[in-house]
């Protein structure tokens, strides 16, 4: 066999200790100085402040005691830091988990979600040291809109509870079951705790507004535990609930939960994983867009693993990466990951000092912190640029949200990206083209220029057959092209199969191909191959052609002074 096929352009990737070196050496590595140390600081510290509300208020609701939350910030927000293969991310409970937090705590426990965390930790581990973090990248966009957008739905639904001191013996963690009791309690809405949720409500917004620099939870929090405690407000708070907050995490411990049942939490445990990989590396690819940094997808999962584990055994929920501290760090002008660290001893710091005034902060007031984070966790202008733009698009949006909002978050997720998938190989298939001197498939799909066509043009004969291949030549479009190549009409004695435009070629692919030649050699016509390279170059040296079937040229014109030869000889 005739071959002229070029060797691929060898690519060294990164070796294994550069892929999985944490940002923190990368940053001491540089040299560290007090300014920097100063810079982190107090970046660290403005972040804590932000932080402290939300752990509590995602902790709560999530079925667990606002400590937990905290323990979560402190243990996995320090490691997710020193570990990460991001400069600026910070790690914590994040309020993407709330409804799979919710509905693990419901059917195992407490003891049950920490386990599943740590068995969330290893997964993580395993994805990131085989280095398939790289893959989340590819989920497609319409399924991170729609999945954030149901569970800002539900986020929000949980907090009607508190925001309005209803009457709830046992709140469903499932949509539909938990509107069903919100209305059934209708008619215990306390308006003082309906005045103070509004209060809280006001205050953040407008401080987001008039000063976009200061921390308008942490403001709204202080003045409602404020006036609870002073004027002796008859709404529920913190301590009436859970009791007074700890003043230190506790040691760790293995989760109170029977090794037998082990095997219930994998499905948990799957989705814990999942979510926690996807929210962690689009917070670090959000850093990268502010700062033009780049983060080590790789290195930054394996740090949520150990973080996890961690979290787990000191009871704490699951930690990932999260956007909005992580925006906050960046804002403050953090140095590094030295910020995110500190962040965690702060938070431990305002434990040990003021736990025990913790206990008047209103359940209200940490519901309307969990308002507006549910507001702002939907892309509203994302959503209806999608919805006007892209039918296809929007159709995997729909089922995605929907999916996640009254079945479940793992469900939502697969069939998005599956979805999603199929519509992305459908236009990839309409792609694909065959051209001679006219076209050959669907006009819809595009044209050649003039120029293109002319140089075919003049290479048909009776003898010679010239075709352009152009488009991911995959199992999509195999069929399509199978069908085209096989009705060309009487058969010439050569034919010019110019792959110059195929950029990937797959199985079905090569094994189209491959009938098409023989075909060919039994009608005693030839098949040259022109312009092979790369991918489609290692997938058809695999393939063994004939001989006496196929000639491998690298342009058309030499394949035709081949046929010119032959035919002199």
């Amino acid at each position: 066999m005739t071959s002229t096929l070029p060797n691929p352009r060898a690519y060294a990737p990164p070796g294994f200790g550069e892929m999985f070196t944490p940002k923190l050496a990368t940053v001491l590595r540089e040299g560290y100085s007090a300014a920097n140390f100063r810079a982190d600081a107090i970046a660290g510290l403005t972040v804590a402040i932000v932080a402290l509300p939300l752990s509590m208020a995602i902790a709560i609701g999530s079925g667990a005691k606002p400590e937990n939350g905290l323990y979560t910030s402190i243990v996995g927000g320090f490691l997710i830091s020193a570990l990460g293969g991001s400069r600026f991310q910070v790690g914590g409970p994040a309020a993407a988990f709330i409804t799979l937090v919710a509905m693990t705590t419901e059917s195992f426990g407490l003891g049950g979600l920490m386990l599943a965390s740590m068995m969330a930790g290893v997964l993580m581990l395993a994805i990131g040291y085989l280095r398939l973090g790289t893959y989340i990248k590819y989920i497609p966009h319409p399924v991170t809109i729609g999945f954030t957008s149901g569970i800002a739905l539900i986020i929000f639904a949980g907090q009607i509870h508190d925001f309005f001191g209803l009457k709830i013996d046992r709140e469903p963690a499932a949509f539909l079951p938990k509107l069903r009791a919100l209305w059934t309690a209708g008619a215990s809405v306390n308006p003082i705790t309906v005045a103070v949720g509004v209060l809280c409500v006001g205050i953040i917004l407008a401080l987001r507004k008039l000063a976009p620099r200061f921390p308008g939870m942490i403001a709204a929090i202080i003045l409602a535990a404020l006036l609870t405690w002073s004027l002796s407000l008859p709404i529920e708070t913190l301590g009436s609930r859970f009791g007074e907050v700890p003043s230190l995490p506790p040691t760790p411990a293995w989760p109170d939960f029977p090794v037998s049942r082990i095997l219930e939490l994998v499905p948990a445990a799957i989705a814990i994983a999942l979510l926690g990989s996807i929210e962690s590396l689009l917070s670090a690819v959000v850093a990268d867009g502010m700062t033009g940094r780049r983060h080590r997808s790789n290195c930054e999962l394996v740090a949520q693993g150990y973080a996890n584990i961690a979290c787990g055994l000191f009871g704490g929920l699951c930690a990932t990466g999260t956007i909005a501290r992580t925006a906050t760090n960046i804002r403050a002008r953090a140095h590094g990951p030295v910020s995110g660290m500190l962040h965690a001893l702060f938070l431990l710091l305002f434990m040990l000092i003021a736990a025990p005034l913790m206990k008047h902060i209103p359940l209200a007031a940490l519901a309307a912190v969990l308002i507006t984070v549910a507001w702002n966790m939907v892309e509203k202008s994302q959503i209806a640029a999608i919805l006007r733009h892209d039918r296809g698009e929007a159709a995997v949006l729909a089922a995605t949200f929907l999916l996640t909002l009254f079945r479940d978050l793992t469900e939502g997720i697969a069939v998005g990206v599956t979805l999603g998938s199929i519509l992305f190989m459908h236009r990839m298939a309409q792609l694909v083209e065959v051209t001679t001197h006219h076209q050959i498939l669907d006009e819809d799909r595009g044209d050649f220029s003039e120029s293109d066509n002319r140089a075919y043009e003049d290479a048909d004969n009776g003898d010679v057959m010239v075709y352009r291949i152009a488009g991911p030549f995959f199992f999509g479009a195999a069929d399509t092209v199978s069908e085209v190549l096989e009705r060309l009409g009487q058969t010439p004695k050569n034919f010019i199969l110019d792959l110059s435009a195929v950029p990937f070629i797959d199985t079905t692919g090569v094994e189209a191909l491959a009938g098409f030649v023989n075909k060919a050699r039994k009608s005693h016509a030839r098949v040259y191959l022109v312009s092979v390279a790369g991918n489609v170059a290692r997938a058809l040296r695999q393939t063994p052609f004939s001989d006496d079937a196929v000639t491998f040229c690298p342009t058309v014109e030499i394949a035709r002074d081949v046929i010119q030869r032959a035919h002199a000889e």
